[in-house]
């Protein structure tokens, strides 16, 4: 698949959104609809933009996935679930990992696949809780890397 990575800017934060939603809804169902559409964009046109730095793998126009960073963290990275398993999330992983030299990042336990992309990146468990400090009140596990 060929598809060209750019930072986003505050316009595409709506396409974020809908990627966002595909992806949570399809590899997390017992969490689909917690937020609405318009929740979405608002969170993602307001919030994950002023706090983060944004990058988006596009074909053409449409958003196969994007990465959220800030300081060290890796705040979102999603796939469309079409594109999935086609090197966009490898792709947008590296480009985090050029960008700092440590990486933190959040999943939730049951959510196996991405821990497995994770772990095959050099990412290691260091912390899991039983998910009372998030919002979806899903056990989860934080991830890091360090740059060898």
């Amino acid at each position: 698949m060929m598809f060209d990575l750019r930072q986003l800017q505050r316009g595409e934060m709506a396409q974020a959104a809908v990627v966002h939603r595909a992806a949570f809804d399809a590899r997390l169902p017992w969490l689909a609809g917690l937020h609405t559409p318009d929740e979405d964009q608002a969170y993602f046109s307001g919030l994950v933009f002023d706090q983060c730095e944004a990058w988006g793998a596009w074909e053409g126009n449409i958003l196969l996935g994007f990465i959220a960073l800030r300081d060290g963290w890796v705040d979102h990275l999603y796939v469309l679930p079409e594109a999935q398993g086609q090197g966009v999330g490898s792709r947008l992983m590296e480009l985090a990992k050029l960008r700092y030299a440590n990486l933190r990042l959040w999943t939730f336990q049951r959510n196996d696949r991405a821990r497995r992309f994770y772990e095959r990146r050099g990412f290691v468990a260091v912390e899991q809780t039983d998910g009372a400090r998030n919002q979806e009140r899903e056990p989860d596990v934080q991830y890091h890397w360090r740059q060898a």
